[in-house]
């Protein structure tokens, strides 16, 4: 299916739900230009917001492939464009080293054949449009945004042993952001944007129950009012969609039907969504009692 094989906003944000992503307005409106234009979508926001996701349901959709890059603090062009097979190379040199001459030996051992595609050139090396996940460019270094720079302007990349290798098909392609440091504004210009937020208690109740089976509604509808509570208190790391999600089913496993029942289990159950000893020593038995009497 093509990426601009949706014909309206409904279209589209019904397609996303069948791949169980529930998306708000904006964030439909965002998908649907940056399929109509071909552009680069920018999603920034907190992590746990379901930015990552968006890469993920948007390939199964499509039908199509995802290939991920997940950056990182000292990420290069070795890891995320290309590198040369250096041990077949050795290899290839040391079987031939008695045949050819030098210039012959050189042409052979820099071909396509001894190139490792990394994630960013095997995305423009497809027969049919994948989807290219840039997964939280700002963990890596401002250098290597200018390597992205050509890829995402004219979709090709340059190797000096091969020339321009330019794109067969053009993927569809999403970078997340969330907040480590500020992006350049030549990245920014050659992107589309959209900043994902938390989602509201109505919309990650419709998320829960369309991923999780067998929770009462009593019990789905506490659970997004705790939720949204406990974001509101002063946490090092939010619980995000995911937490929810997993918070949810052990809750249904311990067979807790309502909050404000038993206090033990649901204290032990908040594992699925406090991730730090900090966060973990903050929300106190009083503060527990409290949120979930609120959600009851």
């Amino acid at each position: 299916m093509s990426a601009s094989s949706h014909t309206t906003l409904d279209d589209l944000t019904t397609r996303l739900t069948d791949v169980g992503y529930i998306a708000d307005e904006t964030l439909v409106m965002a998908l649907h230009l940056a399929l109509r234009l071909r552009r680069p979508l920018l999603l920034e926001g907190e992590a746990g917001v379901g930015k990552t996701e968006v890469a993920k349901a948007l390939a199964e959709m499509l039908n199509t492939r995802l290939i991920r890059l997940q950056c990182y603090e000292g990420l290069d062009a070795n890891a995320a464009i290309y590198e040369w097979n250096y041990q077949r190379q050795l290899l290839a040199i040391k079987a031939h080293a008695e045949e050819e001459s030098a210039d012959q030996t050189e042409e052979r051992i820099f071909s396509e054949r001894y190139l490792l595609r990394r994630p960013l050139l095997e995305a423009i090396s497809q027969d049919a449009s994948p989807v290219l996940l840039i997964d939280e460019i700002d963990r890596a270094d401002e250098e290597f945004e200018a390597y992205l720079l050509e890829i995402l302007s004219d979709f090709q990349i340059s190797v000096p042993e091969l020339g321009t290798i330019r794109a067969t098909s053009i993927p569809q392609v999403i970078l997340t952001a969330n907040g480590t440091r500020d992006l350049s504004d030549a990245l920014r210009r050659r992107c589309l944007y959209a900043y994902v937020e938390f989602p509201e208690p109505e919309r990650e109740l419709q998320i829960l129950k369309a991923r999780v089976s067998g929770v009462g509604e009593d019990l789905a509808n506490q659970v997004v009012r705790f939720v949204a509570k406990l974001r509101r208190e002063d946490l090092e790391k939010k619980p995000g969609i995911a937490e929810t999600l997993d918070w949810v089913a052990a809750l249904v496993d311990l067979k807790v039907a309502e909050l404000d029942g038993d206090l033990e289990a649901l204290r032990s159950s908040l594992v699925c969504l406090l991730k730090t000893e900090a966060d973990a020593k903050a929300i106190t038995s009083e503060v527990l009692a409290r949120l979930a009497d609120q959600a009851a």
